[in-house]
């Protein structure tokens, strides 16, 4: 089973989640609704977006399936919501009606973990056919290394359920803890023998940010159940983590594919050869292009399984 398991999707309405105006008049979400053809903020928006998704998942003939992400609300210190900095959230409920309708559809959860009812919530995803668990730290205000986190640590272990944590720079959404993007803060979720994939490998976002991708390829090599995905790799901004990764055999088997739809995928130009530069651009599934880059940079074929085998879902697809 081929698997993308870094998809998002958007929610403009409540219950099914919610975006600030921040984001919503922000250039990269206006340039990607334009680019998707998503007109307006409401229930007609969502159908939409929803149909792109799922064309976009149906033309990507590589894979077998995507895990489309929730998206948690910021929570206060106290355990209680935070709508004041929340700029976006997608419910659980909202991803688990997608995959209830779409079988190339697979539940991404995402539970803040200093909710009071987190590892409850945890427990009513996993019974509703979670495949992992999804933090943006920077953007959700978490602390992964915060004392706060390790009953959560606890449940994702006893159930068997990767956490995929946001690792490095951010600049589609407001960073609200810019402070959190070390993927280090994971450890204390391996040493309770959760399995982490690092998204994005611990690359920047933007130049003069603090790169970690040197610490997430020490980590991957030091702890057995540490991944990384190579979700928004192609990005000018993050495609320098290619060479580094693929260079490196250990490193090369703990890398998990993602894509990071609905973020563009780019074409790293000065690593690809002209002819596959230009077929990649004029491939207008940014799903099944971001498989055409990294087929073009040498990903094997134990790279496309493995995140199927990260996640312990089946083998075949459906």
């Amino acid at each position: 089973m081929i698997l993308d398991l870094h998809v998002h999707v958007s929610a403009f309405t409540p219950p099914h989640g919610g975006m600030s105006r921040r984001i919503l008049d922000s250039l990269p979400f206006r340039f990607m609704r334009w680019r998707l053809g998503i007109p307006g903020e409401d229930e007609a928006a969502e159908r939409a977006i929803e149909r792109r998704l799922v064309a976009t998942i149906d033309g990507a003939e590589k894979l077998d399936a995507a895990v489309v992400l929730a998206f948690d609300a910021v929570y206060a210190a106290d355990g209680t919501p935070d709508p004041g900095r929340t700029h976006l959230s997608v419910t659980n409920d909202y991803v688990i009606e997608l995959a209830g309708r779409h079988p190339k559809v697979l539940f991404g959860a995402s539970v803040h973990p200093y909710r009071r009812d987190a590892v409850a919530e945890v427990e009513r995803c996993v019974r509703a056919g979670a495949v992992l668990m999804k933090w943006l730290p920077i953007v959700q205000d978490i602390d992964p290394a915060d004392p706060r986190c390790l009953p959560f640590y606890e449940a994702l272990a006893h159930h068997k359920l990767p956490l995929l944590s946001h690792t490095g720079g951010e600049k589609t959404l407001p960073n609200i803890n810019p402070h959190v993007a070390d993927p280090a803060l994971l450890r204390p979720a391996l040493d309770r023998g959760v399995t982490v994939v690092m998204a994005h490998c611990g690359t920047r976002s933007a130049p003069g940010e603090t790169d970690y991708c040197d610490t997430f390829m020490r980590m991957a090599k030091e702890h057995e159940r540490c991944f990384g995905d190579t979700a928004a790799l192609s990005l000018p901004t993050r495609s320098h983590a290619y060479p580094l990764i693929l260079g490196d055999p250990a490193v090369r088997q703990k890398l998990v594919h993602g894509s990071d739809w609905p973020v563009p995928a780019v074409p790293p130009a000065t690593r690809l050869p002209l002819r596959q530069t230009v077929a990649a651009l004029r491939e207008r599934n940014w799903m099944r292009r971001d498989v055409m880059i990294k087929e073009a940079l040498g990903f094997d074929a134990a790279y496309w399984r493995r995140a199927a085998e990260v996640l312990k879902l089946p083998t075949t697809g459906p």
